[in-house]
């Protein structure tokens, strides 16, 4: 009974702690054009912004990654969530563009480092016949906290402006409070700290073709989601459809409550009927939304469209963290899954600044760039999900 209110603890700590960062990185989405007017810039310029946030990630996801290795889950977890709630803080009090761009930059290595470090030590604390839900659990805190920062723009955007939006942001460094008195370090962490250590770059050479996958699994997952969310709310709703912000604030509430719900029930699915089979069926169930998705023009089937699309897309993310974590060679497992994942996101990290470009390009219409990168990253992770392998049934630690 013990150990599993501990799991519950760590569960409870590593999905807030997500979501607590993935608001803070969608506050971004809604508020780049506010952003470009008070900086003077375009909006492909300000997009820039989420571009080095993404680009970074991969950097925090090593430091961070081989720290939480080396001294443990918990007291790194703690620490990363104090650095991206502080330079979110600063973001918000930032005097010019080039300081902005800096300070997101270093945001992006703060955020880097936190879904890593949270995902395996949950994945090592909790039973083996969990792993399904709770990986959909935790991926769901993503599209939770953008479903937070929605409602953020929504009630308090025209209140705050963006400045204080990402002020508000500093609130999770509140979440260290919890993580301090209530969670313990991973049981399978602290088994292996009698073991040798063997350096990460010849653990890494001995698994390169595991390595050389993830990434580029990884990078197909980061287009799936950046390329359906980034522009969407801002570009494609707002500035195509010339919606307001109630309209934009109400599909964006609605398409979040779908990525969660997606999450939940393919991460769940996975623990009965594989990882790959679960991912493979919600990113191909994605293709036949796009039309709805991207080419309708009523807010009520675009609201309709968004929330399948953000169930198929979330859906298959919410595999993910159980998937990578079981992948993962164990001496590194807090520095491969977070590493890949974000060195997926670096090759991703393009996706904003491409398709406000390709939107441009066409008369600010974003559909057929949406549309685009939606489908054939649905199409190629299919393909890579049915050529690798999968480990469900691995145990860790102290999990049974």
């Amino acid at each position: 009974m013990s150990d599993t209110r501990n799991a519950s603890k760590v569960v409870l700590a590593a999905y807030l702690g997500w979501t607590l960062d993935a608001f803070d990185f969608f506050i971004m989405i809604f508020v780049f054009d506010d952003v470009a007017k008070t900086f003077g810039v375009g909006l492909t310029t300000a997009s820039l912004a989420i571009t080095l946030t993404l680009v970074m990630r991969a950097v925090g996801a090593l430091i961070f990654g081989r720290l939480a290795d080396r001294y443990g889950r918990r007291p790194v977890m703690m620490f990363n969530i104090l650095c991206f709630s502080a330079l979110e803080l600063l973001s918000g009090l930032a005097p010019t563009l080039i300081s902005f761009m800096i300070l997101r930059a270093l945001f992006g290595i703060a955020m880097g480092g936190e879904w890593g470090v949270g995902a395996s030590m949950t994945m090592e604390s909790i039973p083996a016949k969990w792993r399904g839900w709770v990986s959909g659990l935790l991926q769901a805190g993503y599209p939770s906290g953008y479903l937070l920062a929605t409602l953020a723009y929504g009630i308090l955007g025209h209140w705050l402006g963006w400045r204080g939006l990402f002020i508000i942001g500093a609130l999770p460094a509140l979440l260290v409070v919890y993580i301090r008195r209530n969670v313990p370090e991973s049981p399978d962490w602290h088994a292996r700290q009698s073991q040798p250590k063997v350096p990460i770059m010849e653990v890494l050479r001995r698994h390169a073709g595991l390595t050389v996958y993830a990434v580029i699994l990884m990078t197909a997952f980061n287009f799936f989601s950046h390329g359906t969310q980034d522009i969407y709310p801002k570009a494609f709703l707002k500035v195509q459809h010339g919606f307001d912000h109630g309209t934009i604030t109400a599909i964006a509430i609605t398409y979040n409550i779908g990525a969660m719900l997606g999450g939940l029930c393919f991460g769940a699915l996975s623990q009965k009927i594989g990882r790959r089979r679960a991912i493979v069926i919600a990113a191909l169930l994605a293709l036949p939304v796009i039309p709805l998705w991207a080419f309708s023009n009523s807010p009520w089937l675009l609201a309709l469209g968004a929330f399948l699309m953000q169930f198929m897309v979330q859906g298959a993310w919410g595999v993910i963290p159980a998937h990578l974590n079981e992948m993962s060679p164990p001496d590194i497992r807090g520095t491969f899954p977070g590493f890949v994942y974000q060195l997926g996101n670096f090759l991703a990290s393009y996706n904003a600044t491409l398709q406000t470009a390709i939107g441009s390009h066409y008369s600010h219409n974003y559909s057929y760039a949406l549309a685009g990168v939606a489908g054939v990253v649905a199409v190629v992770i299919a393909v890579l999900i049915s050529l690798g392998t999968e480990r469900r049934h691995l145990q860790m630690g102290h999990a049974h």
